[in-house]
């Protein structure tokens, strides 16, 4: 199974930007199919983006888009989300997500995750 690890959370404050970073910590198929996605405390977590192993196909979170991003580096096995213009409301751990079996926006597709890492938006 593939494990995933994030990084570039942090505290940031509102319109400011960030960029999230996942990559396997073992070898692992460039042709994953990689996802974001987060969870605020007390809430499910939600789908916010997914790109497919070439790199074209794209899809997001109406709440996300136009101020979010996904893109990938198949060479360096790498997925990023640069996420600009955050908001208060994008505040939650985000996870990364791999190895597709369904729907994209369906957390319940995804069969290895990675540990999450905090991103927190200030007013």
């Amino acid at each position: 199974q593939v494990q995933l690890v994030e990084s570039g959370g942090g505290l940031v404050q509102a319109g400011g930007s960030l960029r999230l970073s996942c990559a396997p910590s073992g070898r692992t198929s460039s042709r994953n199919t990689m996802g974001w996605f987060r969870q605020a405390p007390g809430k499910d977590r939600d789908f916010v983006a997914v790109i497919y192993w070439s790199g074209v196909s794209k899809y997001y979170a109406d709440s996300v888009k136009g101020r979010f991003a996904i893109s990938r580096d198949n060479a360096k096995n790498t997925v990023y989300l640069q996420m600009n213009s955050l908001k208060p409301e994008d505040t939650a751990v985000y996870y990364c997500a791999a190895d597709l079996n369904g729907t994209y926006y369906s957390s319940s597709s995804y069969r290895a995750w990675g540990q999450g890492t905090q991103v927190t938006v200030s007013t």
